[in-house]
């Protein structure tokens, strides 16, 4: 009996260690950025519009390269991304390019950072957009 209580914290230790240890992994891999370091970085990073076309036809970061997350060959168009040079991706709030970042993880990714509160808080902070007339 002793013995099996022993074998079952051992068992929910390991599983909490590698959580964390996944956790951390992850945290390693995917950043999230405001909008004056996306503001700062150099202009020829891999930026990710991962919205619809129509979203980015409205207005897009400049630089950025249009990946519609939900597009049926997301994944086939980020694997002509160059997986040695760190990703940046924004969508409207976020929740679309943490989904894209976690798709970019499992691609092999190992760099990506994620706009945090993507291109509505880069209008409300009065950055530029772009708008393809």
């Amino acid at each position: 009996m002793k013995i099996n209580k022993i074998i079952m914290i051992l068992f929910i230790a390991t599983a909490f260690a590698s959580c964390n240890c996944q956790q951390k992994q992850q945290n390693e891999v995917v950043e999230i950025i405001s909008v004056e370091e996306l503001d700062q970085a150099d202009s020829t990073i891999q930026l990710i519009d991962v919205r619809t076309p129509e979203e980015y036809a409205e207005g897009y970061i400049k630089h950025a390269k249009n990946i519609n997350v939900f597009d049926d060959n997301f994944i086939a168009l980020i694997y002509k991304l160059d997986k040695e040079k760190p990703v940046y991706v924004y969508c409207r709030s976020g929740k679309r390019s943490a989904d894209a970042s976690e798709q970019l993880e499992k691609a092999g990714f190992t760099k990506i950072y994620d706009l945090d509160g993507g291109i509505v808080k880069w209008k409300d902070e009065g950055k530029e957009i772009i708008k393809n007339e």
